[in-house]
């Protein structure tokens, strides 16, 4: 079967591949669908839609659909281009009040044309010269400030996590596939104050608890949900199909497969 094709055009520094948004993120659908799941809501995108992932949040985006075939165009809008974009505009940042991780922009032509008009930079490959990065960078910066202009309160807080509750905090978010530094940073500790915490509060380590909460989780799925290994693998917070398995043997004393498969024969 055909897979699907996923086309990015970045615009800005390279990020991660992680489940943490370090930078805010303008997201611009060019074709097809796209779905994902931050903070704690599901968010969907169609053709010719956009919007803006606020950073220090944690999100995935769904895999797309065999039958998909998605092309988006990213800005990354990070912290040092910011901070000089506010100095030159003399911007103050507004009060923005709103715990929604994704931002949804309403359609609007300003946005339509200025993504056309990335078209002739783009070289043989798909790619923008770096040397316009920054040109049309501020140039997106601009319109989205005049359409809404309290998003500034959205790209200029240069704020960092506050200590939080790390118990709620770990039990919403212990899917995500992020490191415990992330983890520590999220809840507005040190590594070494959360792992202190973390014990405390848990009775055990953050890696084994993120392991076995998953494994549990995973086991309850397959075994009372019907669900496939393959279909929730990615969603608990495992990078590959063959470490999910190892895993959930070690712990249960078989692999998800063969749960799956007396599962079936019991109900047959």
């Amino acid at each position: 079967m055909k897979a699907p094709v996923n086309k990015t055009c970045l615009i800005g520094p390279a990020i991660a591949r992680e489940q943490f948004i370090a930078e805010h993120l303008f997201f611009y659908l060019v074709k097809g669908n796209m779905s994902g799941y931050y903070g704690g809501k599901n968010y969907a995108l169609q053709s010719g839609e956009y919007g803006i992932t606020h950073k220090n949040r944690l999100g995935r985006q769904n895999p797309a659909k065999e039958s998909d075939e998605a092309e988006k165009i990213i800005f990354v809008f990070d912290e040092p281009f910011l901070r000089a974009f506010q100095e030159k505009q003399k911007i103050i940042a507004a009060p923005f009040r709103s715990e929604e991780s994704f931002l949804r922009i309403p359609r609007n032509e300003l946005i339509n044309s200025f993504i056309h008009s990335l078209i002739p930079y783009y070289n043989e490959r798909g790619e923008m010269d770096k040397a316009f990065f920054d040109v049309k960078r501020e140039e997106l910066l601009l319109i989205l400030l005049q359409l809404q202009p309290e998003l500034s309160g959205v790209f200029f807080d240069y704020g960092i996590p506050q200590k939080i509750d790390l118990e709620a905090f770990m039990n919403r978010n212990y899917r995500f596939n992020v490191s415990i530094d992330r983890f520590a940073y999220l809840t507005g500790r040190s590594l070494s104050a959360f792992k202190r915490d973390f014990y405390a509060i848990f009775n055990e380590t953050p890696s084994r608890w993120l392991v076995r909460k998953r494994l549990e989780d995973a086991y309850f799925l397959i075994d009372k949900r019907s669900k496939k290994p393959s279909e929730i693998y990615i969603d608990l917070g495992f990078e590959a199909l063959s470490h999910f398995s190892f895993a959930f043997k070690k712990l249960f004393g078989q692999t998800p497969t063969e749960l799956s498969a007396r599962k079936k024969n019991t109900n047959t």
